[in-house]
């Protein structure tokens, strides 16, 4: 009678030890060691300002001459602008402005695009960034190269005289025999509106890297003429900050068609806005 409690014993002990092992299994393979999956950070923005209300009145009035001769409710319409029509305001926005003046017209636009990277293995700002470098190759700056890698603050403003450069002086400028039916006053230099080059004294106005705006930013200056009509200058300043990337595009047309745009006051306002905005970005 006593030996039967004893098998009972030994088979309750050996469920045990099997229980015991299958628990021991369990925790192995619960250790750490194995690979982990690490999700890229988000980006520093998460909205985008009105951009309608992104610019002051009074620097309006400023870039836009026309708008102080026109009625009263006429200039506060004008004032207004447009807003871009976009699907995913959480993403792009974007206002424009224009006005006539009698010797000119002028126009303004402003956009704001905040990246976001799908990829968990991509930062939202490395995916602006690469986003900004195309953007930048598509300008072909004199000097720089389309290599996909762009400059970033306090890098070289590449004003080298490259042949591909030198296509872009003389090609989109309005400078030289690149331009479409050039008159003599769009060959004058910097005096008559047309961006100079190194060496001669002159500002160099040509398109070009920017220093000291948000991460990255560059300057593209375009000159072009449709047939006899005047000559329309855009002078484009586009910037990242983080992953938020801003395009400036502010241009002229005379009424004269012998007139030629200035490219350095059109240059200096357009980046001066920049710099606005990038501070109203930062608020």
């Amino acid at each position: 009678m006593a030996y039967v409690p004893g098998v009972a014993l030994l088979a309750a002990l050996a469920v045990g030890c099997s229980a015991g092992s299958d628990g021991s299994a369990t925790d192995a393979d619960s250790k750490p060691g194995g690979p982990t999956v690490t999700t890229a950070p988000p980006g520093k923005y998460r909205t985008l300002p009105a951009p309608c209300r992104a610019v002051p009145s009074s620097t309006l009035k400023d870039l836009l001459p026309g708008v102080a001769e026109l009625p009263r409710q006429q200039q506060e319409k004008a004032l207004r602008g447009s807003p871009t029509i976009t699907y995913d305001t959480d993403r792009k926005v974007g206002c424009s402005w224009k006005a006539d003046a009698p010797d000119s017209s002028r126009n303004l636009s402003i956009d704001f695009e905040r990246v976001v990277s799908y990829d968990p293995l991509v930062s939202d700002d490395d995916r602006a960034r690469s986003l900004y470098v195309k953007k930048e190759n598509a300008a072909e700056l004199p000097g720089s190269s389309t290599t996909g890698t762009a400059p970033e603050k306090g890098a070289p403003t590449g004003t080298g005289g490259g042949e591909k450069g030198q296509e872009k002086e003389t090609g989109k400028a309005g400078d030289g025999t690149g331009s479409a039916d050039p008159s003599p006053s769009a060959s004058a230099g910097t005096s008559s509106g047309t961006p100079g080059t190194p060496g001669g004294g002159d500002e160099d106005l040509r398109p070009r890297v920017v220093d000291g705006l948000g991460d990255a930013a560059f300057l593209d200056d375009l000159l072009t003429r449709a047939g006899s009509t005047a000559q329309h200058r855009t002078v484009s300043v586009v910037f990242r900050t983080s992953n938020v990337i801003v395009t400036v595009r502010y241009g002229e047309q005379p009424a004269l068609v012998t007139k030629v745009p200035d490219s350095k006051e059109l240059q200096d306002k357009a980046q001066a806005l920049a710099r606005k905005l990038a501070e109203v970005i930062s608020e």
